[in-house]
């Protein structure tokens, strides 16, 4: 079963306390204590910035390593031998540069990181909405997780089992055993606009360890609470690095795409979420999601009080 038992967030405010390189082109941000473990990392793209799509996925890759490096890499969290779900949105039939799905570079690079971590199988997969073997192939996750060392796991519906969870609203809800019988998931979804949600996110993204995802549409915010909860996320990689300002969550359209060039990872998943929210424009407390997750005590809202660091990258 999951070794998925959930960490006491350490919550204390960040301050300038000297910088910290990170490589010979990576500047970080100090914080309070160095001796105790990071909450939360943010890597920002600061190099040129006029690339091609291949060349900002490769960014995208060097960004996510540089943040789960920061928070203590993957080591931190996967054990020698362990299996590891990487759980990535891989929910639509478009190309990376659409930014309907996590950023396929990202995928590998956690892949990677993972088997040097120690694990001994690395799956990943999701429960899509357009057709699997088109989006996994147009997304460019499957080549590039299987590049990586991955098994790339696609979800049969018929396998998924009623799983009792004891929400407040979900008592029970059909779950891909695949995933539970894991030591780890990995969450990586990408940040994007939601017609129902408002935002995708980190919360958002559990949805596709589910099915019958329609009975949340009438209380999304508790029923993403419930699911949450039950998850209990050790580690979340929010892909910030292109995001979908509208029309999502299938988008399709390249001027609905903002170039952010942003990854952040971390332990708190309202605080990911939070970011992620300010990353779309919003303020953290007009997403109900967040602040129902905040209220049921699933993370903070006020990431800046975490044990932050953030890491210039270019």
């Amino acid at each position: 079963m999951r070794g998925c038992s959930r960490r006491d967030f350490m919550v204390h405010s960040a301050t300038a306390a000297g910088m910290l390189a990170l490589g010979s082109q990576t500047l970080a941000a100090a914080v309070a204590d160095e001796s105790k473990p990071l909450d939360m990392t943010i890597a920002r793209w600061t190099g040129q910035k006029d690339m091609q799509p291949q060349e900002i996925d490769q960014v995208a890759g060097k960004l996510a390593e540089k943040a789960i490096e920061a928070l203590g890499g993957l080591r931190r969290f996967v054990s020698k031998g362990s299996v590891v779900w990487v759980k990535p949105n891989i929910g639509w039939d478009r190309r990376p540069e659409q930014a309907a799905n996590t950023n396929p570079e990202i995928v590998a690079t956690i892949v990677r990181l993972c088997f040097e971590a120690g694990a001994k199988v690395v799956k990943v997969g999701d429960n899509t909405c357009n057709p699997a073997p088109k989006t996994y192939a147009n997304s460019g996750i499957a080549a590039a997780a299987r590049r990586s060392g991955a098994e790339v796991v696609f979800l049969d519906r018929s396998r998924f089992k009623d799983t009792a969870i004891g929400g407040e609203r979900v008592k029970s809800i059909p779950i891909y055993p695949g995933i539970m019988e894991c030591d780890l998931v990995i969450n990586v979804p990408i940040v994007k606009h939601h017609c129902l949600a408002d935002s995708t996110l980190c919360m958002k993204n559990y949805m596709g360890v589910i099915e019958n995802r329609k009975s949340f549409h009438q209380d999304i915010p508790t029923c993403l609470a419930d699911v949450t909860r039950f998850m209990k996320p050790q580690i979340c990689i929010l892909d910030a690095v292109r995001i979908l300002t509208k029309h999502g969550p299938t988008g399709g359209k390249l001027e609905d795409v903002a170039l952010k060039y942003t990854v952040a990872a971390g332990v708190d998943i309202v605080a990911l979420d939070a970011l992620g929210a300010e990353i779309m424009g919003k303020r953290p407390q007009d997403l109900r999601t967040v602040v129902k997750a905040s209220e049921v005590g699933l993370g903070k809202i006020d990431y800046r009080s975490l044990a932050l660091r953030e890491i210039a990258v270019s």
